[in-house]
């Protein structure tokens, strides 16, 4: 299970009372730099953005590709370490608004850690240092250090320890 706090609503569904949640010139600003970041191809621009403009921890090296989009919401709950790259378009969520409730989930993505494109990482998830999450994949909960994630559900496809064996073999 995801690690994601609950907050229930009562009347219309949480997306209309979003603004009761987060103000609405927050998500302004952070649409208008999102969306300078998802353009930009200078990648020491796009860090900056996100450390200094949204609050997010961005790792020295850290690769964010053209197109990839952070939470609107709360970019500030996300964790990236250092020489990891983010694949083309992907999505990294920390918040999710249902009906009769929101959730809201820090995302920790490790050192060395290469997401594949088009995948999206649902909060309150974890990737372990050294993980793989292939092209395309919905990460739906914590990825061990060191593994090879895949798929629509996420499956594991190696572990750590069957990467390692399969290189001294």
């Amino acid at each position: 299970m995801r690690k994601t706090e609950r907050f229930p609503v009562e009347g219309s569904n949480a997306l209309w009372q979003m603004y009761k949640t987060v103000p609405f010139l927050k998500v302004m600003k952070n649409f208008l730099v999102i969306q300078l970041a998802r353009y930009t191809p200078w990648l020491p621009m796009k860090n900056w953005l996100y450390r200094n403009l949204l609050g997010m921890k961005v790792g020295d090296k850290t690769a964010f590709a053209l197109m990839v989009m952070v939470d609107l919401m709360f970019p500030e709950r996300i964790s990236v370490g250092e020489d990891s790259v983010i694949g083309y378009n992907t999505t990294i969520l920390t918040h999710e608004y249902l009906i009769d409730q929101y959730r809201l989930g820090d995302i920790q993505i490790g050192h060395q850690v290469m997401i594949g494109a088009n995948s999206t990482i649902l909060p309150g998830v974890t990737i372990g240092d050294g993980a793989v999450v292939a092209a395309g994949t919905i990460v739906t909960k914590d990825v061990e250090a060191g593994s090879f994630v895949a798929g629509n559900p996420m499956r594991v496809v190696h572990t750590a320890d069957e990467m390692v064996k399969n290189k001294t073999d």
